[in-house]
């Protein structure tokens, strides 16, 4: 086993502990219907995850297309599952 380097140990750490604490942030604005917020929530956090994207690409660039969308899709999913106050849940079973 090689040995731990406490930089990188103590940045993975904080990188998981941000995207967690954006990942609920998005969740809760999701539960609230809030279109706007949840999808700058979404967008942040698909920023926090994009190490993937640049490690693939080798171009950091590709994190904006990526937070864009992110941020396009959780808006309009939000635009798409509002319904009025006071009605079932989506998903709700029918009674």
């Amino acid at each position: 086993m090689a040995a731990i380097d406490p930089l990188t140990a103590g940045a993975v750490f904080l990188a998981t502990a941000a995207t967690d604490a954006v990942y609920v942030m998005f969740t809760s604005a999701v539960v609230a219907r809030k279109r706007v917020p949840a999808a700058t929530w979404s967008s942040v956090w698909y920023v926090l995850s994009s190490y993937a994207v640049i490690s693939y690409t080798e171009n950091w660039l590709y994190v904006a297309f990526a937070a864009l969308g992110s941020w396009v899709g959780a808006y309009a999913s939000i635009t798409f599952l509002h319904r009025p106050p006071g009605g079932p849940p989506v998903g709700a079973a029918v009674e």
